[in-house]
């Protein structure tokens, strides 16, 4: 996310920030799918590494000839950026792991409590305050995912911990973000981000690798460009609109997911699914819109 507000330019254009944040639901929901369908071949420690080099070796190339190696990784915080960086891999080894088990709609639901455990992470952690209907907000979405896995159903079982797990990390990388955005710019955020994962998927990747095909390494790349795209494009809808006014507009990524499920791997939500999710998003956009009237 960008570390300033959005100047008076950006918050004329909030058509422009909206087709930027569609276009990165998009790209999110396409790397999740990628995801899923390599897990089905290779190491899920295999696939999180590709995901990362390419991301890293793709920001080396934008952005360093622009601004020089030494200035996008200066950073004031180096403990705080490597927490964040451990935060998003634990983010994608638990939601790629998920993916395994979980259809791709239902387990990108689960991973939408992330807003919602923000919201009640930010009293203890940022010393925020939250409103009753906030609150009641969370519960809600925490009663979604109960729908969701209801006690009897497919979903009821210790894999849905791994979504759940993901969320959590998810979270707790949003709020260091949040810390960071007024110490370090969003790109040496993202960068750092990018070289810690890497550095640390390339030491355990020898011990699962496995030579993929032309194919398949084409997949991996799109999987890495998809990653990398979908947060420029998130950053620069944040510059174009408030986050609270595109929030609503972040869920299209279940949608997205939910396609992607249907066309590739012939799966459709219960009725059960259906309300799940859908009490999921009400909760996080109640929270968002409680945050826009503050």
């Amino acid at each position: 996310m960008s570390a300033h507000n959005p100047t008076l330019k950006g918050a004329e254009q909030p058509l422009k920030a909206i087709a930027l944040m569609c276009m990165a639901v998009l790209l999110f929901a396409s790397h999740d799918a990628l995801s899923k369908y390599l897990s089905g071949f290779y190491a899920i420690v295999m696939v999180v590494w590709a995901r990362y080099v390419v991301h890293t070796l793709l920001m080396l190339v934008v952005f360093v000839p622009r601004s020089g190696f030494s200035a996008v990784v200066r950073t004031r915080r180096p403990g705080l950026q490597l927490a964040r960086a451990l935060c998003l891999i634990g983010t994608s080894l638990f939601f790629t792991t998920g993916l395994r088990y979980i259809p791709l709609a239902e387990a990108t639901a689960v991973n939408f409590l992330a807003p919602l455990l923000v919201t009640a992470l930010s009293v203890p952690l940022l010393g925020e305050r939250v409103s009753r209907a906030q609150w009641l907000a969370v519960l809600a979405g925490f009663v979604g995912v109960l729908i969701v896995v209801r006690p009897g159903g497919a979903l009821f079982t210790p894999a849905i911990l791994l979504p759940l797990c993901s969320a959590f990390c998810f979270g707790c990388y949003q709020l260091l973000t949040r810390k960071l955005s007024g110490i370090d710019s969003p790109t040496t955020s993202n960068f750092l981000t990018g070289i810690f994962n890497s550095l640390i998927m390339t030491a355990l990747v020898p011990f699962f690798w496995s030579m993929p095909t032309l194919g398949h390494g084409l997949f991996m790349i799109g999987l890495g460009t998809c990653g990398m795209l979908g947060h420029m494009l998130l950053t620069q809808a944040f510059r174009h609109a408030a986050p609270a006014m595109l929030a609503p507009f972040s869920y299209g990524q279940i949608l997205f997911a939910g396609l992607y499920g249907y066309l590739i791997f012939n799966h459709t939500p219960d009725a059960y699914g259906v309300v799940g999710i859908a009490v999921i998003c009400l909760s996080g956009l109640a929270v968002a819109w409680a945050q826009r009237r503050n």
